[in-house]
């Protein structure tokens, strides 16, 4: 049974912690949860370090299995190592938990798919009991991957320097993304529009949830030929000097 918890308001273009916290609270115990790691796709909108530990107290409280997506790290802060201080945090607090990282984005490896699962158990005899029962799944559905994409991974993430140029690219790519951002929210604002777009700078990684709905969006297909998502999420990494007017001037002319 997969139920929703409560996120994201979408009046305020706020996190609605109060709200996710109480829907956490009433999970039955034993229950997995969900979580993205940082980034959040699709709002862009991050728990503070201070609400991810309340999160982890209220988790671990209530009993629950934390399970993280993690798809795009170093596109948060700018800061691969920082943009884990959530994971490492619910680790320190002692929660047994998965983690599942992409590497499609990060390191530009979309053609290889190249991920990892990485789960914490109690004790080497529960982590014993969690490989075999791993291979019990892996072996009937892809059992040998290819490894072209994890070799470079592994290669980079092994040696100090590449790993600290991989670290400063992805920031150079996250703050070309802010860059946008701010343009994107300035050519919208500076031209008369009546709504607010301070979340478009308020969020952050790779998407911007613009708050356009659904007959805007199409609106914005038809007229303009710009294509979004229905729930009106923008691809930041779109988004460029060369037509980042074209797109402020669209949204103003179907948001009017």
């Amino acid at each position: 049974e997969v139920r929703k918890y409560h996120y994201y308001d979408v009046e305020t273009s706020t996190l609605d912690f109060e709200k996710m916290v109480s829907d956490i609270k009433d999970m039955p115990e034993g229950s997995c949860i969900l979580l993205h790691a940082c980034a959040h796709n699709p709002t862009g909108m991050d728990p503070s370090m201070a609400q991810w530990a309340e999160l982890s107290h209220v988790i671990k409280e209530n009993r629950l299995l934390p399970f993280f997506d993690c798809a795009y790290q170093g596109f948060a802060s700018g800061n691969a190592p920082k943009d884990a201080a959530a994971i490492r945090l619910f680790v320190e607090d002692g929660h047994n938990l998965a983690l599942v990282q992409s590497f499609s984005k990060n390191f530009g490896l979309y053609g290889q798919r190249v991920g990892a699962l990485s789960v914490v158990g109690g004790n080497e005899e529960e982590a014993k009991k969690l490989v075999s029962q791993l291979k019990i799944t892996i072996r009937p559905s892809y059992s040998n991957p290819p490894k072209h994409g994890a070799h470079i991974v592994r290669t980079i993430l092994s040696d100090e320097r590449l790993t600290n140029d991989f670290i400063d690219q992805c920031k150079s790519m996250a703050d070309r993304i802010n860059s946008m951002r701010i343009a994107l929210r300035s050519a919208l604002e500076e031209g008369g529009s009546t709504r607010s777009w301070e979340h478009i700078t308020t969020q952050i990684g790779m998407f911007a949830y613009s708050g356009l709905s659904k007959d805007e969006v199409m609106a914005l297909r038809e007229k303009h030929h710009i294509y979004c998502t229905l729930d009106g999420r923008i691809s930041m990494a779109g988004v460029t000097t060369g037509n980042v007017n074209y797109m402020a001037d669209a949204i103003k002319d179907v948001t009017k």
